[in-house]
């Protein structure tokens, strides 16, 4: 039997990360919108990006999945990029805007 995936453990493993052009990670940046998950292990994330012209727009939606399916019980992961609501830095955490000397 497959471990139960739980939103702490997703959230970790999207905490690994990180924008190549800033030393925060993408859920600190506040790029994440949603997690959800089902008993199965599937996991849907909606995350969007600083910019639509983002460099690392190829980049970050992968790399966020695979951290996402190395996490026990997932069976299977989505990220989706959305655009709406666009990002602005009031989605950041506080740890991240001291991280980038953003108060």
């Amino acid at each position: 039997m497959l471990p139960q995936v739980t939103e702490e453990g997703v959230i970790a493993a999207i905490k690994t990360v990180f924008d190549p052009e800033i030393p925060v990670d993408v859920y600190e940046l506040g790029l994440i919108y949603a997690i959800e998950f089902d008993d199965a292990g599937k996991v849907k994330v909606e995350m969007t990006l600083t910019t639509p012209s983002c460099p690392s727009a190829q980049e970050l939606p992968g790399m966020t999945e695979e951290a996402i399916r190395q996490v026990p019980g997932v069976t299977d992961c989505q990220v989706e990029i959305v655009w709406d609501p666009p990002w602005d830095q009031s989605r950041m955490s506080e740890d991240a805007r001291l991280a980038l000397n953003m108060y």
